[in-house]
């Protein structure tokens, strides 16, 4: 069919053309906005879910519906090594400054712009290019101790007092949560627990891997009762049917129950596995109906495909050493692996392994399920490695 008529989403964060099987998130962030923005409880939440299920995409599709409820919206990617200071200062700088054009508004705003002034001080943040000479002098007292579980409290109060003063409320995105410091992630469960505490109009949806849950346990014990943590995984067979067939039937094309059924057996209702092979087999398919033989036929250059980009440009990222580490995981099977089990492939001591280990579980390609054990953070990770590298030996 025609390959420019393709209706299938690829490329990392793009949205699929069908958003199936995660209505109750949506819901749950807009009902969570909804209440912030009356000055009532509402939990912020932790999307959890490993590479390539669509969490980054989820966020993007939370902050379109905010902004058309009129949030102020603020989309934030946390890199590794990354400064919690130094990324929200832009994004709570621009929010302020929308605020205070509100009259109402414009007292607390000017004082958080003040206090973005102290912040940016002692946080070192550069500034370069910005002109800050408009804006209201520092505020004394205010986000100029340095110590960011003070700091951050008191700039989200202030921004959350100038939105509830404008009526608006405010959305903070932030991806890839895993690579916060301990710190850092502390410094913000206090400030988001401060402004729930405070009813103030202010909701924070974030991503990462699974992991999050825990390490935001471990920087403050009532973090798992700040946040609803959803899983985002793989989709079941009837949320995995209606994000193929609908891109089609709205192309005025169509594809068999068996191909459907066929993409779901090899995709395992993966999303970023699902729009590849259904892109392949749209653009190898003679039409009008994509069938089961076209869905076969565009397996392996599916598979080339992800080997050659989603998988390879992850392992590319470990040294020798570390891959070593991840092929000893994969000739044990499916994970999750037992610690002990990967030293014993290795032929090496558990304590010998670690700093390996660490280092791969920083890196975000594995992580820890439970005590003693490691399972891969990109689904399907294990087939490939057991494909191109443990067959190649």
């Amino acid at each position: 069919m025609d390959p420019y008529g393709n209706p299938f989403a690829l490329g990392a964060g793009s949205r699929p053309p069908e958003l199936a099987g995660r209505d109750a998130i949506l819901q749950a962030a807009k009902i969570s906005c909804g209440r912030a923005i009356k000055g009532r409880a509402a939990r912020s939440i932790m999307l959890l879910g490993l590479r390539g299920t669509g969490k980054t995409v989820l966020l993007s599709e939370i902050g379109r519906i905010a902004e058309a409820e009129g949030f102020l919206v603020s989309r934030v990617e946390a890199p590794e090594e990354t400064n919690l200071a130094g990324l929200l200062y832009p994004e709570m700088r621009k929010v302020s400054r929308s605020l205070s054009g509100v009259e109402a508004a414009k007292r607390h705003a000017s004082r958080a712009l003040g206090g973005l002034r102290n912040f940016a001080s002692v946080f070192n943040i550069e500034v370069a290019g910005v002109n800050i000479g408009v804006e209201p002098p520092p505020e004394p007292g205010l986000a100029e101790s340095g110590d960011m579980q003070h700091d951050l409290p008191d700039l989200f109060d202030q921004i959350g007092r100038a939105a509830q003063a404008a009526n608006k409320g405010w959305v903070l995105l932030i991806d890839e949560v895993q690579y916060l410091s301990q710190q850092d992630l502390s410094a913000l469960i206090v400030a988001l627990h401060r402004i729930s505490q405070d009813g103030r109009p202010i909701v924070f949806i974030g991503a990462g891997l699974p992991q999050v849950a825990r390490l935001a346990g471990e920087a403050k014990s009532y973090a798992e009762r700040l946040f609803n943590y959803p899983a985002v995984g793989a989709l079941d067979e009837e949320a995995a049917a209606k994000a193929i067939e609908k891109p089609i039937l709205d192309e005025e094309a169509s594809i068999s129950n068996a191909a459907l059924a066929a993409i779901f057996d090899v995709t395992k209702g993966y999303p970023f596995f699902l729009q590849e092979l259904a892109s392949f087999s749209w653009n190898n398919a003679l039409g009008p109906e994509i069938n089961e033989r076209d869905v076969q036929e565009s397996y392996t250059e599916t598979i080339s495909s992800l080997d050659n980009g989603f998988f390879r440009v992850r392992l590319d990222r470990l040294t020798k050493a570390e891959v070593g580490f991840v092929k000893a995981m994969a000739t044990l099977g499916d994970g999750p692996y037992q610690v002990a089990d990967i030293a014993r492939a290795m032929n090496r001591t558990q304590k010998s392994i670690g700093p390996a280990r660490a280092s791969i579980i920083y890196k975000g390609m594995i992580y820890s399920t439970d005590h003693g054990y490691l399972d891969f953070t990109v689904p399907l990770f294990a087939d490939f490695i057991r494909r191109k590298h443990i067959s190649e030996d």
